[in-house]
């Protein structure tokens, strides 16, 4: 059965968007299977940009179909805000987006809690984007969420809402913070009901009779694995599970059903937020690969966080996630460096240390141990085939490859999606 799963291999933002655009061509149906509107996803098509949070990737094919099951979570505005704006560039949604009545809402009140908790950290802030994202999980597992199946009755999801939402205003005014309206959130919550509930179906057998009849599937993670919630340098993690295990528990499709894992890895490292960045870079090397690079937060629009390729930390998810194949993203931005470094592995105290066994305190005080290159300065953003490639660029990436035992499909040298060396 020809199923597959794009994931992020560091910590965010490496191009994922791209990636699974470019492979969804194929696909029949595309899958967000976890994460919410914290994540952000850019796909360029001829000269213009896209940018998504909640809508997978693959909604621009025709014939592909767009699933978000029930492990992701939903802020109703933004995702109507998307909708509207893909019919607004002639891209139909009608019988291609498909919505779990399973997924979790991130409501007014979360946003609120959200603000109001990271603002009380002060200087030990976690770097949250402020959307909700946190506070509706907690709602999720501590059985006080709502759901998008919750919405089918109204009068029931008044009730319940009016009852969470008075327990979060008692919260937030021991914060200091103005409490929500209520009535008046529950006036636009209807509007975003009208407009939802024609998308939604049940997805769990969708999926599992699309798997039965041999269809494609693509599953799109939201966000890299050095974020996940287990796994991360806890707690700078995002509030799910990126690992592919998640495609089970977040999507409702056996883990055995995929047939493909591919690992999407940025030529560098980069992050947003706070937490430790082993390999970090400062000063002007950073600024220039970031401004080169637009290394800006799709969702928050905040500087990235640099540093050179951390191999270590891309070993371990290769692991956890039995990676098949990793395609390298944004090699264009490293021409012209007079020398590269990857790091291969870290020490703590003398002592060599896996990443797997850091904690935050940990990976903050880790030394990386540098492997260098010599750099190349032809522009690659046009070539398309490997023997073009400069010889320190084949130097690069088969070192890469060779370090994590993994093939490369192919590597991104643009943001257009059709710029792509085949290996």
């Amino acid at each position: 059965m020809p199923a597959e799963s794009v994931l992020g291999l560091q910590w965010g933002d490496e191009g994922k968007g791209k990636i699974t655009d470019l492979l969804a061509q194929n696909a029949d149906f595309v899958v967000r299977y976890h994460g919410g509107n914290n994540a952000g996803h850019t796909v360029v098509a001829g000269n213009k940009k896209h940018f998504f949070h909640l809508i997978p990737s693959g909604i621009f094919h025709k014939n592909t179909k767009a699933i978000i099951s029930n492990g992701v979570i939903l802020d109703l505005g933004v995702l109507i805000n998307e909708i509207d704006t893909l019919k607004k560039e002639g891209i139909r949604v009608n019988n291609k987006l498909m919505i779990s009545p399973r997924c979790h809402l991130i409501l007014p009140y979360h946003k609120a809690l959200d603000i109001a908790y990271e603002n009380a950290r002060g200087k030990k802030k976690l770097g949250t984007t402020k959307r909700g994202i946190g506070p509706s999980y907690s709602d999720k597992v501590s059985y006080n969420g709502l759901r998008v199946y919750d919405l089918i009755n109204w009068n029931d999801f008044c009730e319940k809402y009016r009852f969470q939402a008075k327990i979060k205003n008692k919260i937030l005014k021991t914060f200091g913070v103005k409490p929500i309206n209520i009535e008046k959130s529950l006036i636009e919550l209807k509007k975003h009901r009208t407009r939802i509930l024609p998308f939604v179906k049940d997805v769990f057998e969708v999926l599992n009779n699309a798997a039965a009849a041999k269809k494609k599937i693509l599953f799109e993670g939201a966000h890299g694995i050095m974020l996940d919630l287990d796994w991360s340098p806890y707690p700078y993690a995002t509030a799910s599970n990126t690992v592919v295990g998640s495609v089970n528990t977040g999507s409702g499709l056996p883990i055995r059903s995929l047939d493909r894992v591919i690992g999407i890895v940025k030529a560098f490292t980069s992050r947003v937020g706070e937490g430790p960045l082993p390999t970090e870079l400062h000063g002007r090397l950073a600024d220039a690969i970031r401004e080169r690079g637009g290394e800006y937060g799709t969702t928050t629009g905040r500087p990235r966080r640099i540093g050179w390729l951390d191999l270590e930390a891309v070993r371990f998810s290769c692991k956890i996630n039995n990676v098949d194949e990793i395609v390298i993203t944004k090699l264009d931005i490293l021409s012209g460096l007079l020398e590269l470094k990857v790091c291969t592995g870290y020490t703590l105290n003398g002592r060599k240390v896996h990443y797997s066994e850091c904690g935050y305190n940990e990976l903050a005080k880790v030394k990386p141990v540098y492997r260098s290159f010599p750099g190349w300065m032809d522009d690659v953003i046009s070539v398309r085939k490997y023997k073009d490639l400069p010889k320190e660029c084949k130097t690069y990436l088969e070192f890469i490859s060779k370090f994590l035992g993994v093939k490369i499909k192919f590597v991104s040298v643009g943001a257009d999606r059709n710029a792509n060396v085949k290996m």
